[in-house]
């Protein structure tokens, strides 16, 4: 099956199996790895990428579901070396361990920032609940996402 997807501001064209899903698309035909396979089951968060600028988790959702629409993953937030504030603020904030789960959070962080660019901390914490990481305590990812909601202010 044959689908058009705007991946990180390009139009792509891709042959598809009916039943492969958007994560396995990104990964293995675009080579675009930033989005990880965690849980493949929707708990973790670690394959968050946005869709129409809405999260959305990618080992849930089928390649063809995505057919003419747009998804941003991690690797399309960064204008070549200069990394988004987002990114740049999990960095400075020590939001960032084992880095596996750091895509999944920084695209959710983007989503919540896009839709409420002053989120305090307990909206932060509630949109940020999808995401799962194995290393924090989250005070530093929450941090971080104060820090870049400022940044992105100017």
């Amino acid at each position: 099956m044959k689908i058009t997807i705007n991946v990180n501001g390009k139009q792509r064209r891709f042959d598809v199996e009916p039943h492969t899903l958007l994560l396995n698309l990104i990964r293995d035909q675009m080579n675009l790895t930033g989005t990880k396979y965690g849980c493949g089951i929707g708990e973790c968060g670690a394959c968050t990428v946005l869709l129409d600028g809405d999260a959305v988790l990618a080992c849930m959702m089928l390649a063809v579901d995505a057919d003419g629409h747009r998804v941003d993953t991690v690797e399309g937030l960064s204008d070549g070396d200069k990394l988004h504030p987002i990114q740049q603020a999990y960095l400075d904030e020590g939001a960032v361990q084992c880095g596996f789960c750091t895509p999944g959070f920084i695209m959710s962080t983007k989503a919540l920032l896009d839709k409420n660019p002053n989120p305090n901390e307990a909206e932060i914490r509630e949109y940020l609940n999808g995401n799962i990481c194995r290393c924090t305590g989250y005070v530093n990812i929450v941090k971080a996402v104060q820090s870049a909601a400022a940044k992105m202010k100017g």
